[in-house]
């Protein structure tokens, strides 16, 4: 299965490469307006891109750290670790003109699933993209909790892989700004 390329986000004001097997969960339930999410077919694994306000009062890696954070407290994470944080170079981006900067951060949180008692640790690859002149912090996140159960890995469902790093990555590179007028007059 190849990749969605080109892929209208956002009324088409962005696009990105999205993953094999990609679905959109607005068409299965309400999603906000400010966020993109799409779900692996087979895995419990989730992509979602998110148009936040640009948090001034926290630059550099303290920045991707603070978005993080945020995320484990909407989650109600009860535990969050952050493990790497490292610069993205600018000039593998689509958005480089707009970038000023853009940091990739992997770590893991506790959270347990809607209805469930259990939380279990979920790795998650945040790339925080940083558009000062639009006010905006566009954050795009990689769940990957652990698998449920290997029954979902039955020879029919193969042909699906799980999403690898590699596919975070090139929706990140891949993003694409075709109308800046989705953050308003400027």
């Amino acid at each position: 299965m190849e990749p969605t390329r080109d892929y209208p986000l956002f009324g088409g004001a962005f696009s990105a490469t999205l993953p094999p097997g990609a679905i959109d969960v607005s068409d299965l339930r309400p999603v906000p307006d400010n966020q993109e999410v799409f779900c692996h077919r087979v895995t419990d694994q989730s992509l979602i891109i998110e148009l936040l306000e640009l948090q001034a009062h926290v630059q550099g890696e303290e920045a991707a750290r603070y978005h993080f954070e945020d995320v484990g407290g909407v989650q109600e994470a009860r535990a969050v670790q952050v493990e790497t944080v490292q610069p993205l170079v600018l000039e593998n981006l689509a958005l480089r003109g707009c970038c000023q900067e853009a940091w990739l951060l992997s770590g893991q949180q506790q959270v347990a699933k809607e209805n469930q008692q259990v939380a279990k640790y979920v790795t998650l690859h945040q790339a925080l993209l940083r558009l000062p002149q639009y006010q905006t912090d566009l954050l795009l996140t990689f769940n990957q909790p652990p698998p449920e159960n290997r029954s979902s890995l039955v020879p029919e469902n193969l042909s699906i892989l799980p999403w690898s790093l590699g596919d975070f990555e090139q929706l990140v590179t891949s993003l694409t700004l075709h109308d800046p007028n989705i953050f308003g007059p400027q």
